[in-house]
Order: C-alpha cells, then sequence, then structure tokens
C-alpha cells in the first residue's frame, strides 16, 4: 500500500480490530500498511516477529538469513515445518507470511549481511528488527541504524532469559535522542558469544520475545503509545518475572555520542 493510499473494503474488514483501538484507528492501520520493515533473521526471534507483522498488515517486509531449515530449528522456530527442511529460511518464511496474508509484498534476501549491504536496507526501511544470534551483526545493523535515522527493535533470548528494547537515536519533541545498542554494549567490549545450539533455549521464550519486537514496531509505524525507547525489558521465563531497567544514552558512545559524525 502506497502512503496516501486509503484503506479498500476488504482491509477495512481485516483490519478491523485494530481500527477500533482509538489509539491506531484507520490512520495508524494506514500507516501500517505503507509501512516497511527490516527483519534480520528467520529464526526463533524472526519467526513470530515476521508472522504477526505480516498478519498486521505492513506493507513491505523485507527478510534476510543465510540459513537453512533443520529439523533442530522446529522446536521453536514457528515459520517453518517439517515439510520445508531443507529449504532456505527465508523463502520458507516468505511462504508462511503469504498464506497468512497474500496481499503483502515480501522481499528475501538469502546471504549474510555485511555493513554495505545492510545500509542498503535500512536506508529503505521505517524500522527494523534485530533477530539475530551474533554479536557483529548487531552492531553493524545499530551502526546503519543510527547513520541513517532508523529505529532499531532487538530482541535476544537465550535459555529461560530474554531481553527486548527500542533503540532510537532520532531527537523527540524536546530534543534529546535516545541510546543506540552500542551504548548498552560497546563494540571493543569482550564478549562470549552464547548460542541456542550449545546452551539450549525455552521454545515460547522466543514467541514472546519475537512477539514484543512485532509491538515495538507496530506502534512505531502506527505513531501510537510509548516504545520501549531508552528502556531495557529483561524476562526471566523459568520465574515468570519481568523487570524494565533504564539506559542512559552515552554521549560518548562509539557510534552515537555526541563527538561522532552520526551522531
Amino acid at each position: 500500500m502506497a502512503p496516501g493510499m486509503s484503506l479498500d473494503d476488504r482491509q477495512l474488514l481485516r483490519y478491523s480490530r485494530h481500527i477500533l483501538l482509538d489509539e491506531i484507528g484507520i490512520e495508524g492501520q494506514e500507516r501500517i500498511c505503507a509501512g516497511r520493515v527490516l527483519i534480520l533473521g528467520a529464526g526463533g526471534l524472526g519467526s513470530p516477529a515476521a508472522l504477526y507483522l505480516a498478519s498486521a498488515g505492513v506493507g513491505r517486509i523485507t527478510l534476510v538469513d543465510d540459513d537453512t531449515v533443520d529439523l533442530t530449528n522446529l522446536q521453536r522456530q514457528i515459520a517453518h515445518t517439517e515439510a520445508r527442511i531443507g529449504q532456505r529460511k527465508v523463502d520458507s518464511a516468505r511462504e508462511a507470511m503469504r498464506q497468512i496474508n497474500p496481499s503483502i509484498e515480501v522481499d528475501v534476501i538469502a546471504r549474510r549481511a555485511d555493513a554495505a549491504l545492510l545500509d542498503d536496507l535500512v536506508s529503505a526501511a521505517d524500522v527494523a528488527l534485530d533477530c539475530s544470534d551474533n554479536f557483529a551483526t548487531r552492531q553493524a545493523l545499530n551502526r546503519a541504524c543510527v547513520a541513517r535515522g532508523v529505529p532499531l527493535v532487538s530482541g535476544a533470548a537465550i535459555r529461560f532469559a530474554g531481553q527486548v528494547s527500542v533503540f532510537d537515536t532520532r531527537r523527540d519533541a524536546q530534543g534529546e535522542r535516545g541510546p543506540c545498542y552500542a551504548c548498552l554494549f560497546p563494540p571493543d567490549a569482550p564478549v562470549e558469544e552464547v548460542q541456542c545450539a550449545t546452551m539450549g533455549v525455552l521454545a515460547p521464550l522466543v514467541g514472546l520475545v519475537g512477539s514484543l519486537q512485532a509491538v515495538e514496531a507496530l506502534k512505531i509505524l502506527s505513531q501510537t503509545g510509548k516504545t520501549l525507547r531508552g528502556k531495557l525489558l529483561l524476562i526471566d521465563a523459568l520465574d515468570t518475572d519481568f523487570q524494565t531497567i533504564n539506559l542512559p544514552r552515552n554521549p560518548h558512545c562509539p557510534v552515537c555520542g555526541d563527538l561522532h559524525p552520526h551522531g
């Protein structure tokens, strides 16, 4: 759906439960349908995020992942099925998304995203979702989002622990800018990579985190509510505990700091 176009009768019916929400309404749903979302990763987090954003009517979704569907994925990666084992994850996820909502556009890129590709993709997006699982990729996506002024919805999950945040360095109504991912995790800090393949992860936890990423993205697109900008939501699924902590912006951050050209 192009910006400025009105919803047709079928869309009004399809998205009526959104339209009934005063905070979204017709105008908010039109923004969602005109929205462009980049999702980096089509696994545990990317699966629920992509399916919910497709069902919500996001007009164009770009999905990036270089992996193929494996039997071990199916415990938690709900966009994929046993029938699609061996397929590229982006193709499998696109099929699932189009089955839910054939009216949306889904672009797929089956390659590992480098800095140049991410810069191109972010420049064409209204919001980016980090559903990846390695530190270098997260940092590269964050740099592209800061450079292009695009909000980044970040999620992570391992074992029974999850976290969600929105990194948005655009100036708000008060002229303040929020922190970026590198304010929380400096690029040069030593990081021990932890992955589901060795540590394990509770299946519904990735669904919870990915769904919350979709919630934040839809609020950004529809321009409603308060996002997790400047906050980090911590989820302890083992004890069913949720905590939100404030994230300060680092004025000396090497990515978004005051002396950096992107800042």
